[in-house]
């Protein structure tokens, strides 16, 4: 990114985008330029006219995806504990005993 804005930089000062003019642009600035991409930079920019490319409309990518629908939450059922029937329980006993 810092090399685009340095050679974006070097352009509003009408000053030549060139591999040393970029470099001394961001060795100015702090940053450690890296000449490979420097050089792929200054070779990208060769052909473009800078002005027009800034005059041109920006395309959006694609759309930013829809927000998720509101989800409905569904009404929580109160679970009852079933306890434990005491008929079945005695009922239970009395076939043991009698």
């Amino acid at each position: 990114m810092e090399y685009m804005y340095a050679a974006m930089l070097l352009h509003s000062a009408g000053k030549d985008i060139s591999e040393d003019s970029v470099t001394n642009t961001l060795t100015a600035a702090g940053v450690s330029a890296d000449s490979s991409r420097v050089k792929a930079l200054c070779a990208a920019l060769a052909d473009v006219d800078i002005e027009d490319a800034l005059k041109a409309p920006v395309f959006a990518a694609g759309a930013a995806p829809a927000a998720p629908a509101a989800v409905e939450e569904a009404p929580v059922e109160e679970v009852k504990e079933e306890e434990p029937e005491e008929e079945e329980d005695l009922q239970g006993l009395g076939a043991l005993f009698g």
